[in-house]
């Protein structure tokens, strides 16, 4: 099933030239934004989020806001019909026909791509559960592509809750394209990246390894990306009490990385990386997250300069009696929505890729 419009549901749908020309347009529009101011006269976004947000909603607010636009939209659903009941499709069904270029977050894995397959209106995936995250993903690749220079040949340390990260996993499937990139993947077991990456990985030879130790992992590092544990994917507050301070990156443990190390983090964080090692040069989070604004501007040109260029959706086949593995798999939630999987006896489901036995 193909959309009528250019959809930014996963990075993957699009492949990596799409990605660096994205990426390069950004660049262009950091050093000269005033060149853009004008570029989306006339035009509308919206932006649903269903669950809260600070530097997403705003870094994307901002951007259409610098490129001469409006926006509409909700920051709480239950400000919105949402509270009454109003499913998904309704609902973004409704808002297309407002706007001309939708941002969705919402809490289910697959809730952009099962609202894209009938909105009236391109959709920019702003987060879907722990499942992708593509705009912070092309944030992150604007980093890496000021800050050090190059795409290809890095070693980086992926660092905390890697199970619901939701930036770490668009990060990996992103990356695995580029030559010489290599992954630490620094966590917990229970925290520990879902088999599907690491099988995106292993598919495209990209390298990766698995390391307990923080410590033991710095100095081997180019790049080393933190994240939170994120209490809300958690079931119980007595797993997330338990796992929350497993990680933590101070002084001393900055102090093995190398000198051209950068430290990434898509923020916000909780006690991961305390205060005093905001001063170490190294600390980029901070400029990573202004860097959004400007890939956001980029991707809200290309999308809605791209009318004539369609993604498929789906492209598997539907199982009717086959429900999704995955609990929070937006087609538990709407139950409207056709079980489509990729595969014959071992199924990837084509909103959430969690793999289910026929």
């Amino acid at each position: 099933m193909d959309s009528r419009y250019t959809n930014v549901i996963d990075l993957n749908d699009m492949g990596t030239g799409r990605w660096l020309d994205i990426v390069k347009l950004a660049s262009k529009i950091y050093d000269d934004p005033s060149a853009y101011a004008k570029a989306c006269d006339g035009k509308i976004m919206a932006t649903l989020f269903y669950e809260p947000s600070t530097r997403t909603q705003m870094s994307f607010q901002t951007a259409m806001l610098r490129l001469g636009g409006t926006i509409i939209g909700f920051d709480n659903p239950a400000t919105s019909s949402v509270a009454k009941g109003e499913n998904l499709k309704d609902t973004t069904k409704i808002v297309s026909g407002y706007a001309d270029i939708m941002v969705m977050r919402h809490p289910s894995d697959g809730a952009a791509k099962a609202a894209a397959l009938t909105a009236d209106c391109p959709i920019i995936n702003a987060g879907d559960g722990g499942h992708l995250h593509p705009s912070q993903t092309l944030t992150d690749m604007l980093t890496l592509y000021r800050e050090k220079g190059r795409l290809t040949d890095l070693t980086i340390g992926l660092c905390g809750d890697l199970k619901n990260g939701r930036t770490v996993h668009s990060m990996c499937k992103a990356l695995a394209g580029f030559e010489g990139i290599k992954f630490v993947f620094i966590s917990t077991p229970q925290l520990g990246m879902p088999q599907y990456i690491k099988d995106i990985l292993m598919a495209s030879g990209c390298t990766f390894t698995e390391e307990a130790s923080l410590e033991a992992a710095m100095p081997s590092l180019d790049v080393l990306y933190m994240t939170r544990v994120q209490k809300e994917r958690f079931a119980s507050e007595e797993e997330y009490d338990r796992l929350k301070g497993a990680y933590c990156l101070d002084r001393a443990k900055m102090a093995l990385g190398r000198k051209d190390l950068i430290v990434m983090h898509p923020l916000p964080r909780v006690d991961e990386i305390p205060m005093d090692v905001d001063d170490d040069p190294r600390a980029m989070y901070f400029k990573q997250a202004h860097y959004g604004v400007f890939v956001r501007m980029a991707l809200i040109l290309t999308v809605l300069g791209e009318p004539d260029r369609k993604y498929p959706l789906l492209v598997g086949k539907e199982f009717r009696s086959v429900n999704c593995a995955n609990p929070n798999c937006i087609t538990h939630k709407e139950k409207y929505l056709p079980h489509y999987f990729r595969g014959t006896d071992l199924l990837e489901c084509e909103y959430c890729d969690e793999r289910t036995l026929n």
